[in-house]
């Protein structure tokens, strides 16, 4: 005669110590703390860095205009529109990312600090 199923498991033992419950109808398998978010992470090594391009790019843009407009008198003219482009050029990435770091700091939807650059820390 062969055993069932039901009484036996593969390795042959019984498996009528086994206790089982039913589930609650309305339990749907999730707990509440896997939906949970954890606090950003602060990238602050980024938003230092993105505050320096900022500062350097509008030092650097203040200057080429200046040079641009002949406030400041220079012995080559030519080397005005160089010294503005390079500030445009630090300007713009540092103030992409302080935007973001400002709108993630306030909560606006579509704004994290997972949108920065974290340089690996």
């Amino acid at each position: 005669m062969m055993p069932t199923r039901s009484n036996i498991l593969g390795g042959g033992m019984s498996n009528n110590k086994v206790k089982y419950s039913r589930l609650a109808a309305d339990d749907d398998g999730y707990i509440d703390l896997q939906f949970k978010k954890s606090p950003p992470k602060v990238p602050y090594k980024a938003i230092a860095l993105a505050t320096f391009l900022f500062l350097i790019g509008s030092l650097l843009i203040i200057i080429g205009a200046l040079l641009l407009a002949g406030s400041i008198e220079v012995e080559h003219p030519d080397r005005t529109i160089p010294v503005l482009i390079i500030g445009i050029l630090v300007f713009l990435p540092g103030f992409y990312h302080l935007r973001i770091a400002y709108y993630a700091s306030k909560g606006y939807r579509g704004y994290s600090y997972d949108d920065i650059p974290d340089f690996g820390d």
